[in-house]
């Protein structure tokens, strides 16, 4: 992977004016005091000017030249530019935050049932994983909306911190309530960085070059995917599971110190209070939404007490979310986000495809090792298909988003394969061809590349300045909800169709199921365990797997058509910013340099 730019230098936008101009196709600002004292660089309307394809100066970027209702201070002094060195160091620390956010998550997958066998708790399986995206889930809006208040620096330290202390308590846990626990905070932190990254990408990058950019965070993502099973397979098969958990720690702290070094946007003094009462709502309406996902039609039927009260919940609060924001000085989700016709949209279109996405890659190392016979280490290998999709197509679609100024295409093309490759592993059997699943997942992992990042880049492309980091981290938002409801309920799929299946299938080979222990869903031990047992129970316990595999994708696919529908009512607004045209200018201006 090549670094992202070639040249030296790079400009500082000062321009208060066009900090105060909408970032989309909305009415135009109003007439602003202080903009009119500041020398301003000519842009079409753009919050964040374009600078050349590899140096592009920090956000002109003060939200404090923006002020919400709430700002009664604003930094008066010019940020400072950037060197071209600069840049570079910011976008690899900002790749590696999102690398270790990923790997968190894609890491347990090969690695879960080594942990279920050492710890117990075949039932909270679902919940190693669940737990982490409920939390990223939750904590990103306040992660971003924070950030937007308070500057996304300290924000993004806080964030580094929370993950590296998370993840070490994982590595040391003693049982599943531990773990499940540690995983929780290690998600709090992965939001953090999620959000965070992609908010700061913009605030330094205008939107026509961040589709270049936003290849490499893409990219990251993708690498994460398939570095994820390999590591966590070395690892469950070398020094034990725990190491799945302290790989990332180096990593973020890197991460810390070069930001901490290199990234030096613009202080912010604000007096204002953080909506926590919507906070507080909001949670506890996503989080309602979440446990009935996870729990209804396993722990308790989906008509029980239990279910009625956590859907009264999760619609209650969302009513009162309603009413609380727009009673709220400093919304967490302000209203007039949901007045935007493409946050709408491609919300709807991210949640989706989390709830496809998240849902088809956590077991596909469980269908290599429980139905396959494949070792963690080998899993993780023969994911590597879906890896090269996602990197080679993320980061050549995001040079020719920058090239085009257009970004639609892509995401309508990578639903489209999305779709096929979902698919296609709808048809995964014990005696599929390994060359067949393998293209499988080439298909699938293109059609993500096409579409995650894109999405993110068309919501801060009609975003106002003011609410860039909530923008930005709703559409996360979006996506890890998606995924946190598609894990538990094919989580709740896969359980239940195991449950049903196995002992029918045993029938069919003569062999009386026992009511309880035996081969039922919660008592179907390691990949190894499973591998030793005698036939025909190894053959049923498989076969089983891939009948409930088979049931999550189908459910998957008219998901994926959503998506794809949902950005195509999109209207495609071009992107902003000739990086070259306005670094030139700058220059011209004499402010490209500190």
């Amino acid at each position: 992977m090549s670094a992202p730019g070639s040249h030296t230098s790079v400009t500082s936008p000062t321009s208060r004016s066009t900090d105060r101009q909408p970032a989309g196709p909305v009415p135009s600002p109003r007439p602003n005091s202080r903009a009119e004292s500041a020398p301003s660089v000519p842009a079409p309307a753009s919050p964040v000017p374009a600078a050349a394809p590899s140096a592009v100066g920090p956000a002109a970027v003060s939200s404090a030249a923006e002020p919400g209702p709430a700002a009664t201070a604003a930094t008066t002094s010019s940020p400072p530019a950037f060197t071209h060195k600069e840049i570079l160091e910011i976008v690899w620390a900002l790749v590696l935050c999102l690398f270790v956010s990923s790997l968190s998550g894609t890491v347990v997958g090969t690695a879960l049932p080594t942990i279920v066998g050492d710890l117990g708790g075949q039932d909270q399986l679902a919940w190693v994983a669940s737990a982490t995206l409920l939390t990223t889930t939750v904590s990103t809006p306040l992660w971003g909306k924070i950030s937007d208040l308070y500057g996304r620096k300290p924000l993004m330290q806080v964030a580094i911190a929370v993950f590296v202390v998370t993840s070490a308590l994982a590595g040391l846990s003693q049982s599943m309530g531990e773990m499940i626990a540690a995983r929780a905070g290690q998600g709090i932190g992965a939001g953090g960085l999620m959000a965070l990254s992609q908010a700061i990408m913009a605030d330094i990058v205008s939107p026509r070059e961040r589709g270049r950019y936003s290849g490499y965070l893409g990219a990251s993502f993708g690498v994460a995917t398939v570095a994820g099973p390999l590591i966590g397979g070395f690892l469950v098969d070398g020094p034990g599971w725990r190491w799945c958990f302290y790989v990332g720690i180096p990593i973020a702290v890197l991460a810390s110190v070069v930001l901490q070094k290199t990234l030096h946007l613009p202080r912010e003094r604000r007096r204002t209070r953080i909506d926590w009462l919507g906070a507080t709502v909001i949670t506890g309406s996503v989080t309602s939404l979440l446990l009935l996902a996870s729990l209804g039609g396993k722990e308790f039927g989906w008509v029980s007490g239990w279910s009625l009260l956590l859907a009264a919940l999760a619609l209650g609060g969302l009513v009162a979310a309603v009413l609380v924001e727009r009673g709220a000085a400093e919304p967490i989700l302000p209203p007039r986000l949901f007045r935007n016709p493409t946050f709408n949209l491609t919300g709807t279109a991210a949640f989706f495809t989390g709830f496809a996405m998240f849902g088809a890659m956590i077991y596909l190392p469980q269908y290599l090792q429980v139905v396959r016979g494949q070792s963690p280490t080998a899993s993780g290998l023969l994911t590597f298909p879906l890896v090269v999709g996602m990197l080679s197509v993320s980061v050549l679609s995001g040079r020719a988003i920058t090239r085009w100024g257009r970004w639609k295409v892509f995401p309508l093309v990578g639903l489209t394969l999305v779709g096929v490759g979902t698919g296609l592993l709808a048809t995964l059997r014990v005696d599929t061809p390994m060359v067949a699943v393998c293209g499988y997942m080439l298909v699938f992992g293109a059609g993500l590349g096409f579409t995650m990042q894109v999405l993110i880049l068309a919501v801060q492309n009609t975003s106002e300045r003011r609410d860039l980091g909530i923008a930005t981290s709703a559409s996360t938002f979006f996506r890890s909800m998606g995924g946190a409801v598609g894990v538990a309920v094919f989580g709740a799929v896969l359980s239940s169709r195991l449950t049903s299946a196995i002992p029918a299938l045993l029938a069919e080979h003569g062999v009386r199921a026992r009511p309880s222990g035996g081969a039922s869903a919660p008592h179907l031990g390691t990949p190894a365990e499973i591998a030793r047992l005698s036939e025909p129970l190894r053959s049923v316990v498989r076969e089983g797997f891939t009948l409930g595999l088979d049931r999550i994708y189908l459910m998957a696919l008219p998901l994926v058509v959503l998506a794809f529908l949902a950005v195509l009512a999109v209207r495609e607004v071009p992107l902003r910013g000739r990086g070259p045209e306005v670094a030139q200018e700058a220059t011209a201006r004499g402010r490209h340099r500190r």
